[in-house]
C-alpha cells in the first residue's frame, strides 16, 4: 500500500489514535507537576560551622583552614570559597555539574568527620545541599495587637506549625521571631558573699536537681512498675524554694539570695511584618512536591486553622511563590492561545478556507497533547522554561501545519473536481521528502545545546529539549494526523459534484527582475553581512534574561557594632519609605537573620517586599525610588537590592550580584586598600548601583585576659572566672522548667546585665571560693578591640570581592567600562591580582559555548541538506541564506534595545534552522521544475510562485504567534522575550532572503540545460 491510499484506508484507526493522544494530553496536563523552574540539582554544598565567639583569625587557624583542606580532597570539586567571621565560618564547595551532589555531600561530611578531633570540642557543623527547596515558598506573619510576643511564639510553634505541617507536600515549617519565656534568677552578690555562697555553689545545686531518672522496674505480684526519681521543676515556686545551703542553723533557699522573675529571653533577632513586630511562619516544600498543589493544601489547612485561632490573632501571607508561578503560567498560556488564534486568522485570510483553518485549530492541540504525554513520561514539570519552549515552538508548529495544509489546498485548487481523499495522499507524497529534511533541519539545531554548562545550560537545555520534543511530535502529527483531520472535515463525496474552475498558478514574473540583476542580490548580501558586523559589537549584552517578579529583596547592614535597637531605629525610617510607595502590597523584615542558609550578624538582615499585581511601574523603577530615598534619609545603612528569584539563583550559584571584582593577595591591609580603591572607581562608572567594597567589619569586642598568678593567689580558675563573667553579661542557663508542651530555661544573670557598660564591667566584683568578693581588675585585665573584618578566601587564597548591581545599563557595557577604568587608574602591586566573577564570567563562558553550538548547529543543518540533495551547491546556498538571517535577529535586538543574552542567543541559533527549513522547500520546488524544463529562470519563477503563499503564511503566522511573547505581555514573559524578538527579526528578514536573494543565488549557480 502506498502513502496515497494510507490516509483513506487507515482513517478510522488514525482518528482513534489522535483522540487518544488528545485525551491523554489533557489527562497528563492535569498530572504534570507545576514549579517555578525545572528540577535542577545545583552543584553546591555549603558548610556552616559555629564555634562560639572566637576571633576571626583564630577561627581561620582552628576551624576554616583544616576544613578547607579536608573538603579540597572531595572528587569533582571545582572551587572552594569561605567566609570566616567572629565565631563562625561558612564554606561553599562548588562541584562539577555532572557530579552526584548527594554523594558529594556525604563525602564532605565524611572528610570533616575524619578531622573532627582536630577541631574545637564545642563546634557545631551543618552541611547542606544548596537547592531551591531549602528556601521558603510561602511566608505568613502571625500578628496580634493584644498578645505578647511570647504568646505569639508559643502559638506559632505549638499550634500553627503542627497544623500546617500536615499539608501534603510540606517538608518543614520554620518559625522566626517572637520571644521565648525564661525564668531569671538575679543574685544579690553582697548577700551571697555574706553567706559564703558563690555562683559555683548555685551551679552545683542546679546540677544536683531538675532531672527525672529511672530507678529500675519494681515487680509486685503480677504487675511491673517503673520507678523514677522526679526531681524536675514545674513552676516558679519550685525554683524559689530550691535549697541552696543548710549549715545546721538555717536552711537557705534560692529566693533568699535574690529575685526570680519571668521575662523574655534575650535574642539578637528581630522580625517585623507590615510595620508591626510579630512572628513569621515560613513554609518549605518537599523537593519533589508540586508547588501549586502544596500551596493549595496549605491554604486549605490555613482556612481551617483560622477558625481555631483567637479573634485577636491574625495570620496573613507576606510572600506566596505560587502566585508568581500561576501568573507566569497564565501569561504564557494566554500568549500561546492569542498567538494561535492570530496565526489561524492569518491562515484563513490567505487560504480563504474555513476547513483549512479548522484543521490547524484541531491539529495544534493534538500536537500539544502528544508533547505533554512525552514530557510527563520523561519526568519533566510544568515550569516557566517548558511553557516558554512550547510558546516559542508555536511558530514552528504552525509552520509545519501551514506548509502541509497549503499544499493540500493548492492541489485542490489545481484539481477542484477531485475529492479530498484522492488528493490528500498525493499532496503528502509530493511534499514528504522536503517535510523530513525541513523538520530535521530545525530539530538538529537543538542537539548541541547539551554542550552548555552552568546554570544557563541546566535551564536552557531543558527548554531546548522541550522544543525538540515538540517539533518531533509536530512532524508526526502533521504527517500522519493532519491529512486525516482534513479528510474528516471534507465529508463524503457527492454523486454529482459541481464543476469548479481550475485555479491556474499565477507566475510571479517580478522574480526575473532580481534574477537578471545579480548586483542587487550582491548588494543585499553585503548590506546584511555589514549589518551583522556593525551591530554585533554595539549590542547590549547580559547573561540570563531578567524577569519582573513583582517582589524585592532588600539586604541591609547597619554600622559595625550597632545594637539591635539602634539598627531597628534606622529601619523604622526605611519602613516609612516602603509604606509610602503605592505599589507595595506587603513586606516583612528580618534583623539578625536572612532568608536562606547564611552567617548573619545582629546588624544585618533583609526585607522581602511584595508588590501589587496591577501597578503602573516596573519592579526596577520601584527599586530605584526606594534606593534613592533610603540613601538620602538613612545614610548610615548599607543596602543591596534585588528580586527574589534572581537572588535565589545567585545564592545557589556563585554570586547574587552580577558584578564581582575579586582581589587576591597575602597582606590583608593591602587587600583592603585595593578593595576600597576599586570600590571608589566602580562607583563612578555609569550604570552601577549598590557598590560594596566587600569589607565586612564585625562590632568591637572586649577581651578579659586572666592574670594567672593573681588568680592562683585568690584560688580562682579561668573557667570559674569565665562563668562569673558570663553571668554578669549574658547569663548562664542552669536548668529548665517543663510546662507541658515546652521547656523554659532557668538563667542565672547578674542584676547589672541590662545596663552593663564598660565602667561597670571594670568595677565588677567576682567571687572567691569562700564567697568573698574582689574587684575583677585584681585577677584580670580588660582589653578593648576595634571591629575585625571577615576573612574571605577562594581556593585557599585570601581575597576581597567588590560587588555591584546594574542600574539602567547592560552588563557587557558596564563591565567594559569597569575594566578600562581599573586598568587605567589602578596599579596592582606584585603578588596581587584581579579576577572578574559574577554574572559576567558566566556570560563569557556561555557565549563561548553558544558560539560553538551555533557553528555545530550550522554544520548539522549543512549535513541534513547535503544528505537530502546529494550535491554541494544546495547546502552552501541554503546555509548562506540561513546565516544571513541572523542579521534580522541582530537588527531586532538592536532596535528594541534588547540585550544579547542566553535567551536571545538561543533565538539566533533557531533562526538558522527556521530559514533553512523554508529554503529547503523552495530549493526542492526549483529542482523539480528545473529537472522537467531545464530552464533556470523559468524554474526559479515557478518555484517562487509556488512557495510565495506558504512563505508569507509561515512568516506571518509565526510572527503573530510569537507577538505576545515578543511584546513581553504578562508576568514572567520577559524571560522569553529576547528569544521571541530575535526569532521575529529572523522571520522578517527571511522573506526577502527567500524571495529575492535565494532566486538570485540559484540563477548564479545554475546554467541552462
Amino acid at each position: 500500500m502506498n502513502i496515497k491510499d494510507f490516509y483513506t484506508a487507515f482513517k478510522k484507526p488514525v482518528t482513534f489514535f489522535l483522540a487518544v493522544v488528545l485525551l491523554g494530553g489533557g489527562y497528563f496536563y492535569s498530572k504534570l507537576q507545576v514549579s517555578l523552574f525545572p528540577k535542577v540539582t545545583f552543584p553546591k554544598v555549603k558548610v556552616i560551622a559555629d564555634a562560639g565567639l572566637q576571633p576571626a583569625d583564630r577561627m581561620m587557624v582552628t576551624v576554616t583552614r583544616p576544613m578547607e583542606n579536608a573538603i579540597k580532597q572531595v572528587p569533582g570539586l571545582k572551587m572552594i570559597r569561605s567566609t570566616t567571621s567572629r565565631g563562625s565560618c561558612e564554606i561553599s564547595a562548588f562541584l562539577d555539574w555532572n557530579s552526584d551532589v548527594s554523594l558529594s555531600q556525604l563525602q564532605i561530611q565524611s572528610r570533616i568527620n575524619q578531622i573532627r578531633d582536630q577541631l574545637p570540642a564545642n563546634i557545631s557543623i551543618t552541611v547542606e545541599k544548596m537547592t531551591p527547596s531549602i528556601l521558603p515558598v510561602i511566608g505568613y506573619s502571625l500578628e496580634s495587637k493584644t498578645r505578647s510576643l511570647i504568646d505569639l511564639k508559643y502559638m506559632a510553634t505549638y499550634q500553627v506549625k503542627p497544623f500546617l505541617s500536615q499539608a501534603e507536600g510540606v517538608a518543614s515549617v520554620a518559625i522566626l521571631g517572637g520571644k521565648q519565656k525564661e525564668y531569671r534568677f538575679i543574685p544579690d552578690r553582697q548577700k551571697m558573699s555574706s553567706l559564703g555562697i558563690t555562683l559555683a555553689t548555685l551551679k552545683s545545686c542546679f546540677e544536683a536537681t531538675g532531672f527525672i531518672r529511672s530507678n529500675g522496674f519494681l515487680p509486685d505480684y503480677r504487675r511491673l512498675y517503673l520507678s523514677v526519681t522526679d526531681a524536675s521543676m514545674h513552676d516558679k515556686s519550685d525554683v524559689e524554694n530550691m535549697v541552696v545551703k543548710n549549715d545546721g542553723n538555717r536552711v537557705i533557699l534560692l529566693k533568699d539570695l535574690g529575685q526570680i522573675k519571668i521575662e523574655k529571653a534575650t535574642e539578637y533577632i528581630k522580625v517585623n511584618a507590615n510595620g508591626r513586630e510579630g512572628v513569621l511562619v515560613n513554609i518549605v516544600k518537599q523537593p519533589g512536591a508540586n508547588l501549586i498543589s502544596t500551596t493549595d493544601a496549605v491554604q486549605k489547612k490555613l482556612a481551617q486553622l483560622r477558625k481555631n485561632l483567637p479573634k485577636d490573632v491574625t495570620i496573613k501571607p507576606y510572600y506566596v511563590q505560587a502566585d508568581f508561578v500561576n501568573s507566569s503560567i497564565r501569561s504564557v498560556m494566554d500568549a500561546f492561545w492569542i498567538g494561535l488564534v492570530l496565526a489561524i486568522v492569518v491562515a484563513l485570510i490567505f487560504l480563504r478556507s474555513a476547513k483549512a483553518g479548522s484543521t490547524i485549530l484541531i491539529v495544534i492541540p493534538i500536537t500539544l497533547g502528544a508533547t505533554l504525554t512525552v514530557l510527563y513520561t520523561l519526568g519533566y514539570t510544568f515550569n516557566i522554561m517548558t511553557l516558554g519552549a512550547l510558546v516559542a515552538a508555536m511558530g514552528l508548529i504552525i509552520d509545519d501545519a501551514v506548509v502541509v495544509i497549503e499544499q493540500i489546498h493548492r492541489t485542490h485548487e489545481e484539481h477542484p473536481d477531485v475529492h479530498s481523499r484522492e488528493l490528500v495522499g498525493k499532496s503528502i507524497r509530493y511534499l514528504f521528502p522536503a517535510m523530513v529534511g525541513s523538520s530535521l533541519s530545525t530539530i538538529v539545531i537543538f542537539l548541541p545545546f547539551g554542550l552548555m554548562s552552568g546554570v544557563a545550560g541546566a535551564y536552557f537545555h531543558i527548554m531546548t529539549n522541550t522544543m525538540m520534543i515538540t517539533l518531533i511530535c509536530s512532524f508526526l502529527v502533521t504527517w500522519l494526523g493532519l491529512p486525516v483531520v482534513y479528510l474528516l472535515l471534507s465529508g463524503k463525496p457527492k454523486k454529482k459534484a459541481p464543476q469548479h474552475e481550475v485555479h491556474v498558478l499565477k507566475q510571479q514574473t517580478w522574480v526575473n527582475f532580481f534574477t537578471h540583476r545579480s548586483y542587487i542580490n550582491v548588494l543585499i548580501v553585503v548590506l546584511l553581512l555589514g549589518a551583522i558586523v556593525w551591530i554585533y559589537p554595539r549590542l547590549e549584552t547580559g547573561f540570563l534574561p531578567q524577569m519582573d517578579e513583582g517582589s524585592i529583596v532588600l539586604d541591609y547592614n547597619s554600622p559595625p557594632g550597632a545594637s539591635l535597637d539602634a539598627t531597628n531605629k534606622m529601619l523604622d525610617e526605611v519602613d516609612k519609605i516602603i509604606t509610602a510607595v503605592p505599589e507595595v502590597k506587603a513586606y516583612s523584615r528580618r534583623t539578625g537573620a536572612q532568608m536562606g542558609f547564611f552567617i548573619t550578624e545582629p546588624n544585618r538582615g533583609d526585607y522581602l517586599i511584595e508588590l501589587k499585581d496591577h501597578r503602573k511601574r516596573t519592579t526596577e523603577e520601584v527599586i530605584n525610588e526606594i534606593r534613592q530615598k533610603v540613601d538620602a534619609k538613612v545614610p548610615g545603612l548599607t543596602t543591596d537590592y534585588g528580586q527574589v528569584i534572581g537572588d535565589m539563583l545567585g545564592d545557589l550559584t556563585t554570586s547574587v550580584q552580577p558584578i564581582v571584582i575579586k582581589i587576591f593577595g597575602s597582606n590583608d591591609q593591602k587587600l583592603r586598600t585595593l578593595a576600597q580603591r576599586i570600590d571608589t572607581l566602580v562607583s563612578k562608572v555609569k550604570g552601577t548601583a549598590d557598590v560594596f567594597d566587600g569589607i565586612v567589619i564585625a562590632g568591637p569586642s572586649i577581651s578579659v585576659v586572666p592574670d594567672y598568678t593573681a588568680m592562683a593567689r585568690y584560688g580562682i580558675t579561668a573557667d570559674d572566672l569565665q562563668y562569673q563573667m558570663q553571668a554578669a553579661v549574658a547569663g548562664n542557663v542552669v536548668g529548665d522548667i517543663f510546662n507541658g508542651n515546652y521547656l523554659s530555661n532557668i538563667r542565672i544573670i547578674d542584676h547589672d546585665s541590662t545596663n552593663v557598660d564598660l565602667d561597670r564591667l571594670q568595677n565588677l566584683k567576682v567571687f572567691m571560693p569562700g564567697g568573698q568578693l574582689i574587684p575583677l581588675s585584681r585577677v584580670a585585665n580588660i582589653k578593648f578591640h576595634t571591629g575585625e573584618s571577615e576573612i574571605e578566601r577562594e581556593n585557599l587564597q585570601n581575597m576581597y570581592g567588590v560587588t555591584a548591581r546594574l542600574a539602567g545599563r547592560d552588563l557587557g557595557s558596564v563591565m567594559n567600562d569597569i575594566k578600562a577604568t581599573i586598568q587605567s587608574n589602578l596599579v596592582i602591586p606584585q603578588g596581587y591580582h584581579i579576577e572578574y566573577g559574577g554574572a559576567y564570567i558566566q556570560q563569557q563562558q556561555s557565549f563561548k559555548e553558544l558560539l560553538t553550538i551555533l557553528i555545530i548547529a550550522s554544520m548539522l543543518v549543512f549535513g541534513v541538506i547535503l544528505f537530502m540533495f546529494r550535491e554541494l551547491k544546495a547546502p552552501l546556498i541554503i546555509l548562506l541564506i540561513s546565516v544571513l538571517g541572523l542579521s534580522g535577529g541582530f537588527m531586532a535586538l538592536y532596535l528594541t534595545h534588547t540585550p544579547l543574552n542566553v535567551g536571545s542567543y538561543t533565538g539566533l541559533i533557531m533562526i538558522v534552522g527556521i530559514i533553512g527549513e523554508n529554503a529547503i522547500f523552495t530549493y526542492m520546488q526549483f529542482k523539480r521544475a528545473f529537472k522537467e524544463t531545464g530552464k533556470v529562470h523559468e524554474s526559479i519563477t515557478h518555484a517562487i510562485s509556488v512557495r510565495l503563499r506558504p512563505n508569507l503564511m509561515t512568516a506571518l503566522c509565526a510572527i503573530t504567534a510569537l507577538a505576545p511573547l515578543a511584546l513581553g505581555i504578562g508576568t514572567g514573559a520577559q524571560l522569553h522575550q529576547p528569544l521571541a524578538i530575535a526569532v521575529v527579526g529572523g522571520f522578517i528578514v527571511a522573506l526577502p532572503l527567500l524571495l529575492i536573494v535565494l532566486p538570485g543565488l540559484l540563477s548564479l549557480t545554475h546554467k541552462e540545460k
